[in-house]
């Protein structure tokens, strides 16, 4: 089935969308993305995503194309119209065409582009029973990592590494502590203490981060937001990620070191039930 999608106002079947070869998200990577996941049909946090990219958009100062209960419009017609169950909506802006020039064009009109994703039994992934293994690489990227921009080309080589090592993704280190992974925020327990490196412009402020925090604090389970090094995670009882897309994954393996038991551990079990049953409860 050809898939609906939509460009700048329009609803079209996915082999007639263009974008002209002059927008600056082509050339330049100027734009920013969204990534909201749909379980039964609804859509999780919807509303943190929807704060997130207009902070992303002030930012860079670009302009806002849509409302926030106009992008939920758009969310909901393109879930309804492709038949959405499990899956995610991807939604992208950039500043728009213009002649090729590192200068901000002054009356360039923003390129708005959204398209679905069908995986069903996205929350029963085959992932979350058995861990993830990652490795660790340099953190090469930008120093403006809170900003949800199109440039991932280095993330894209991390994940790449990772593959060749036989591993499922790499977390990134600078000046000795771990920032993120390559598309989701790290996270390491130990002695029952959840610990995750603190917001700041090195990485991405997670909106299933906040969730989770927020989750783990109700749980009465003890929060640091520091950073950390390689090698506390080594050593850590327990490991996890999360993402938009993947919740609460465990972590089994870094490097070539086993985490805890070398299985998922409780906790991080436990964090992912509470997200997904209390997420899916809230979603629109």
């Amino acid at each position: 089935m050809t898939r609906t999608v939509y460009v700048n106002g329009q609803y079209l079947p996915e082999n007639e969308a263009t974008v002209s070869i002059f927008d600056r998200g082509f050339l330049f990577a100027d734009g920013v993305y969204e990534v909201t996941s749909v379980i039964g049909g609804k859509l999780l946090d919807f509303d943190g995503h929807a704060v997130r990219l207009e902070r992303s958009l002030n930012e860079l100062e670009m302009a806002h194309p849509v409302t926030k209960d106009e992008l939920l419009e758009i969310h909901r017609q393109l879930v309804e119209r492709n038949e959405i169950t499990d899956g995610l909506v991807y939604l992208q802006i950039t500043r728009g065409a213009a002649d090729r020039d590192f200068a901000y064009p002054k009356d360039a009109e923003p390129t708005i582009v959204l398209f679905t994703q069908n995986k069903p039994g996205l929350a029963q992934s085959p992932v979350a029973d058995k861990g993830m293994k990652v490795i660790s690489i340099e953190d090469q990227r930008w120093g403006r990592r809170d900003i949800k921009t199109v440039q991932l080309l280095y993330p894209s080589m991390g994940k790449m590494a990772a593959k060749a090592q036989g591993a499922d993704d790499a977390w990134m280190v600078q000046d000795g502590f771990v920032t993120e992974g390559t598309s989701n925020n790290a996270y390491i327990i130990k002695d029952n203490v959840l610990i995750t490196r603190h917001l700041g412009n090195e990485i991405l402020h997670g909106i299933t981060r906040k969730a989770v925090l927020e989750f783990a604090r109700v749980a009465q389970i003890t929060v640091e937001e520091r950073s950390f090094t390689m090698e506390e995670a080594k050593a850590a009882d327990e490991a996890f990620i999360t993402s938009a897309t993947t919740f609460v994954m465990p972590v089994v393996q870094i490097d070539d070191t086993p985490i805890g038991s070398g299985q998922p551990g409780p906790l991080t079990k436990r964090l992912r039930e509470i997200y997904l049953e209390e997420s899916i409860k809230a979603a629109v």
